[in-house]
């Protein structure tokens, strides 16, 4: 496949796909200017392995698998970054525009957001309906493992909500 043809097949596959990166980068990052980051991240890695592509599977299960790595590699490093700045103005603002949220979602949000990342990406991928091989698949772990690691998440959100 030519470079131009093989840049229009990936570039249409990542449109068609998009609401993964979305969803991924919202889930790991909260400010904005970290989510752009993160994105761009992801959209190199997945350039960078386009041509390795085993088109015997999904996209977006292949998709999925990158930009989860690519996230969770990216909220280490800025987690411990971040342990040394103070916060400014533009996180206030960022708090306030979360306001405007329903509070179940908002709630939701924060939930996710104190999960570890494997946890985070399980989550992720359930709420996107993605069946349990898949989400084995992704995450690289057994089906029997994504069930019981669902299982305890729900037990643990019945908890966390049941006094909200």
């Amino acid at each position: 496949m030519t470079m131009p043809a093989l840049q229009d097949t990936f570039q249409a596959l990542v449109d068609e796909h998009k609401k993964i990166l979305y969803k991924v980068c919202n889930s790991y990052c909260r400010n904005r200017d970290d989510r752009d980051d993160l994105a761009q991240e992801i959209i190199v890695q997945l350039w960078r392995s386009f041509e390795a592509f085993d088109d015997r599977v999904r996209f977006s299960t292949w998709m999925y698998r990158i930009a989860l790595n690519v996230a969770i590699s990216f909220y280490r490093r800025e987690s411990t970054r971040t342990r040394y700045v103070v916060a400014d103005e533009s996180h206030l603002m960022e708090a306030a525009a979360t306001e405007n949220q329903p509070e179940d979602i908002r709630l939701l949000y924060e939930f996710i957001a104190e999960l570890d990342p494997l946890n985070k990406a399980l989550v992720l991928l359930y709420l996107d309906g993605s069946s349990y091989q898949e989400i084995a698949e992704v995450l690289g772990i057994s089906e029997t493992n994504v069930a019981t690691k669902i299982s305890r998440l729900k037990r643990t959100m019945q908890q966390t909500f049941a006094g909200t």
